[in-house]
């Protein structure tokens, strides 16, 4: 976490819009069928191993990584950056009013917190435009986008070079959600053993046919250490 952050104060000074995603093992299987996708988390500036199903995997294939960085934590710690850096934080997405609610939530938290707007909005094409103008308006330097993967991620890349002040865009998926309290995260003992998931499915049920990419992902890792790697790109 602690270079994560170092790496974003680094990039509030920047000229241009760094892209940061936060990938699980659901985005790893859903980027084998989807082109577009695998090509914006192959050039986002950071992707982070927000699920723990990624930590097991580059433990298992021997490159391990340093650890999870988990974008509902993330959220949290580069708000506190933007307040003592005097960065402004756009919210864009998540249900209607929730933006707003996560904003507010931010802003009491941390009092020197600058939030330049918040908006529900849509990733569709028709309001991209206004969508851009209104967040190039608010000069927002760090942009937080709650579409869902791949929407988000999509939305961001493609409107990286429009967006003239942001500095850093993240998806954030449903962290804005946990932020307003609209969703509860998974008590921290389930969190530690990576049963995130599983608090989620329980509480979200409709869930269920996504969590199908779990099963799929170990059995690609699986394969994978077998050197048997042709059928996924990594």
């Amino acid at each position: 976490m602690r270079e994560t952050l170092a790496q974003v104060e680094a990039w509030l000074g920047g000229a241009q819009l760094r892209q940061i995603a936060t990938a699980n093992p659901e985005f790893v299987m859903r980027a084998q069928e989807d082109e577009e996708f695998r090509a914006v988390l192959t050039a986002a500036d950071l992707c982070l191993p927000d699920g723990v199903g990624l930590v097991w995997a580059s433990r298992w294939l021997g490159k391990p990584f340093p650890e999870r960085v988990a974008g509902s934590e993330l959220v949290y710690h580069i708000a506190e950056l933007c307040a003592a850096n005097g960065a402004s934080l756009f919210l864009l997405g998540a249900a209607e009013g929730i933006a707003a609610e996560a904003g507010q939530i931010l802003q009491t938290r941390y009092p020197a917190l600058h939030i330049a707007g918040t908006f529900a909005g849509s990733p569709a094409l028709a309001e991209n435009e206004a969508l851009v103008a209104m967040i190039n308006a608010s000069e927002a330097a760090v942009l937080y986008v709650a579409y869902g993967a791949p929407a988000q991620d999509k939305w961001i890349a493609r409107n990286k070079h429009a967006l003239t002040h942001v500095k850093v865009g993240i998806g954030v998926g449903g962290a804005l959600d946990f932020i307003s309290g609209r969703a509860i995260r998974a008590p921290r003992w389930m969190q530690r053993l990576g049963l995130e998931w599983l608090h989620r499915l329980w509480r979200e049920p409709w869930r269920w046919r996504r969590m199908l990419a779990l099963p799929r992902f170990v059995a690609a890792v699986l394969g994978r250490s077998k050197g048997n790697s042709n059928r996924y790109t990594w």
